[in-house]
């Protein structure tokens, strides 16, 4: 991709009109644009850095910070690459920059921030990656267990958009499943059934034999305690994944 510039021209055709073209054609339509070698956000994070250890932090560098987010920069990535170049390029240059990297990110939460933000909303933990059951889901879940003596009762987690496969609980008798939402909102479905939204408070009973999934919205983390169902023989078959399809006519039906 070719960058089109025309700052330099603007600012100073008249003016100095060799080093408006050097910048607009050489500078950002040659070098900038040369994303086979380094790509625009690596050269965003080049050039932020270069300037904060020069100490500028003026229009241009509000320019590269801006850059460097529309280039996929994240608030939580500036905020380390700038306390990572302060200990090379001096503390007050890192203060100086982080006072106009804080505007730019200003409207802008990554992950960590919604991780902060949905732990905030419950009194129970997100606990940790939910990495062995990780096949079974789409997305990143967490897992907290909370008891697993007399009745198993875990805290599950889901980042937005995330969701399990479709799955049954079986037992000879007894068993299944209740769930008990605590935080955000997510999304329910039996087969052959159509969606339904889940919010705090909501709860779910999930008789064995019944095929389902369970997941959270395509705009927000969710989280319901799962209990087990005590039952003879129980056991959990696991089956297909919930696809894009699936998924997002299912949130349709809740918008």
């Amino acid at each position: 991709m070719t960058i089109k510039q025309t700052a330099g021209r603007d600012a100073l055709g008249d003016f100095a009109p060799k080093f408006a073209q050097l910048n607009d054609d050489v500078l950002f339509g040659e070098v900038w644009s040369r994303e086979d070698r380094l790509s625009l956000r690596d050269r965003s994070v080049v050039t932020v850095v270069a300037l904060m250890a020069q100490g500028l932090t003026d229009s241009s560098f509000q320019y590269h910070l801006m850059s460097a987010k529309n280039n996929g920069v994240t608030r939580t990535e500036i905020a380390e690459i700038l306390t990572h170049a302060a200990f090379y390029a001096g503390w007050p240059k890192a203060w100086a920059a982080f006072r106009m990297a804080k505007e730019v990110w200003a409207d802008e939460g990554d992950g960590a921030d919604a991780r902060v933000d949905h732990q905030n909303e419950m009194v129970f933990p997100i606990g940790a990656p939910n990495d062995a059951f990780a096949k079974y889901f789409i997305g990143q879940s967490y897992l907290a267990p909370l008891s697993t003596e007399q009745v198993g009762v875990y805290n599950v987690t889901f980042e937005s958009g995330c969701r399990n496969n479709w799955h049954i609980h079986h037992a000879k008798s007894g068993g299944g499943q209740i769930l008990v939402c605590v935080a955000g909102r997510g999304l329910y479905q039996e087969w052959g059934k159509p969606a339904q939204e889940l919010c705090p408070g909501d709860v779910v009973n999930i008789p064995a034999g019944v095929k389902h999934w369970h997941g959270a919205a395509p705009d927000s983390w969710f989280s319901h305690l799962a209990v087990e169902v005590p039952g003879e023989e129980a056991s959990n078959e696991w089956l297909e994944p919930v696809v894009d399809e699936q998924y997002l006519k299912a949130t349709d039906k809740k918008a």
